[in-house]
């Protein structure tokens, strides 16, 4: 039979195992006070001390629950507070990115030749799969900003925190250029190995960048880090948010990118030697890529040092 001693250990096990290690001690001494002050006033009332003990188990509830509370740990994915933001902002990037992919990969169907109804099912699958995409990094970014909304910031709040205003404007051009750039760069991106200039021997397209990037699914990684960086241009844009890891996501993109220039996986060999071109030019597209990685980690310097002043 379980005791009354049994039900307390498990229940406070169960309560301290999901905490950090330093606010265990803290929680068991105020948890077992609590526990103890109850079962007091239930045998006090004429209850059985089993029966008092239970009826006091029951009241404090589920401890995965009263762990999330004294952790402040959310049990959700995205709350009430950024719920309309995470709606908006899905909204957004599924009424734009969407249709621009289905559109470029029914352009490229056309241009191949394909009949109207692989044309129409590519398209399809291409717009499902990033909407998919779309969604599940959306969802990402704005649990991982759910959680860190949570966190006690490190010194208080001041009116002079507050960001300078800008103009409706140059916001919306602001994000209607990230926008428009990511959506072409990454559909350009996972089509290259059907789009290309130079076809093989067999007359099939020989893509521009390196086939290694497929074969290891790093294209996917990158294209993600993108889609996490686009949506963080949202979310400053909607909800006037920003965060150092933005800065960190930028930073990634620009690593990944002189990492993948480094080791020479970013041109197809192939498509290198098809096309005829020199060295000279590889290593003015190298160099190219390599600037491009500095000034997206000077912008990620400059954007987390305003957010520090602020």
């Amino acid at each position: 039979m379980t005791t009354t001693a049994d039900l307390t250990e498990r229940y406070v096990d169960a309560t301290l195992r999901r905490l950090p290690a330093r606010l265990r001690p803290d929680v068991e001494r105020e948890l077992r006070a609590s526990i103890a002050d109850a079962v007091d006033a239930h045998v006090d009332g004429g209850a059985d001390p089993k029966e008092a003990e239970r009826a006091a188990l029951t009241a404090l509830g589920d401890p995965v629950r009263l762990a999330a509370g004294y952790a402040d740990r959310p049990l959700h994915l995205v709350g009430p507070a950024h719920y309309p933001d995470y709606q908006r902002l899905l909204a957004v990037l599924m009424a734009t990115a969407v249709p621009v992919v289905a559109a470029v990969v029914g352009l490229v169907g056309v241009r191949r030749g394909e009949p109207v109804a692989d044309v129409l099912l590519g398209a399809l699958g291409a717009a499902a799969t990033a909407g998919g995409h779309i969604a599940i990094w959306t969802t990402v970014l704005f649990a991982l900003l759910e959680r860190a909304s949570r966190r006690p910031s490190a010194r208080p709040w001041t009116p002079d925190r507050l960001p300078e205003p800008t103009s409706r404007r140059a916001r919306r051009t602001e994000l209607a250029a990230a926008t428009a750039a990511l959506v072409v760069g990454v559909s350009l991106v996972l089509l290259s190995p059907t789009i290309s200039t130079v076809t093989g021997a067999d007359g099939a397209p020989i893509g521009p960048l390196s086939p290694w990037l497929w074969e290891t699914r790093f294209v996917h990684l990158f294209t993600a880090l993108l889609v996490v960086a686009l949506g963080l241009v949202h979310l400053k844009h909607h909800v006037r948010w920003s965060a150092p890891v933005a800065a960190l996501v930028d930073v990634a993109c620009a690593v990944a990118l002189v990492w993948l220039v480094a080791n020479d996986r970013v041109l197809n060999p192939a498509f290198v030697e098809a096309a005829g071109w020199s060295d000279g030019v590889v290593r003015a597209i190298h160099t190219s890529l390599c600037a491009l990685a500095a000034l997206t980690v000077l912008h990620a310097v400059r954007e987390a040092a305003v957010h520090i002043r602020r």
